[in-house]
């Protein structure tokens, strides 16, 4: 697994480190979803932030820096969401419940989403492998909720349909972010209770053919 990407410093103080640049996520993603990243400049991210030019340098290196940790603080909140949940004993409630935390974060970080989408080709090479490699990690934690429940006779998958299902089920509550201008007739409690049942519904069911299919 890729190692978390060093984000260098002048300043020593961990706790201020994770305030400055806490600040830096919620005025960059504001101006990255409004501008884009590259007409943005690191001097609108400090002013949007809250302090000047030069103690922005203190805490990042690069614009690009500043683009990772919007995207790695989305792993981190999805981590911690679903933290607080028994991801070791899988079941349908488990997987009810994991979907219920994750759309209802995606809620939250609505604009994040966003920008990560949209502007996460810009990071450097390393950078953007750790992204991706994050994003794995959390389709994962799906694939082995439904492997688990799948075990348990709760859903009827094969090996391989999980795989796809795992992504579907991941993707399909980025949509919450993505078509929101859309959607502004649902509260997200419909949007997570109607998708929910859209996507497992069919997982519990019997199979069927489909002509062309495998």
């Amino acid at each position: 697994m890729n190692e978390k990407r060093a984000i260098q410093s002048s300043v020593k103080d961990e706790s201020l480190i994770e305030k400055r640049r806490a600040q830096m996520i919620r005025g960059a993603v504001t101006l990255f979803k409004e501008k884009g990243f590259h007409r943005t400049t690191t001097r609108e991210i400090a002013k949007a932030a809250g302090f000047s030019i030069g103690t922005l340098y203190e805490y990042i290196r690069t614009k690009e820096d500043v683009l990772y940790l919007v995207c790695d603080s989305i792993y981190d909140e999805v981590h911690s969401r679903l933290a607080t949940i028994d991801m070791e004993n899988g079941s349908w409630e488990v997987l009810v419940t994991a979907l219920e935390h994750y759309y209802g974060l995606i809620d939250e970080m609505q604009d994040e989403f966003v920008v990560m989408y949209q502007e996460s080709k810009s990071l450097p090479k390393d950078a953007l492998e750790y992204v991706l490699e994050k994003e794995m990690e959390m389709v994962s934690l799906f694939q082995r909720l439904l492997t688990e429940c799948a075990e348990r006779g709760q859903v009827n998958l094969a090996p391989k349909e999980i795989v796809l299902a795992s992504h579907h089920l991941f993707v399909q509550g980025q949509m919450w972010a993505f078509r929101r201008w859309a959607l502004r007739d649902f509260t997200i409690e419909e949007f997570i209770t109607m998708q929910t049942k859209f996507l497992l519904q069919g997982m519990a069911g019997e199979k069927i053919s489909i002509t062309g299919g495998y």
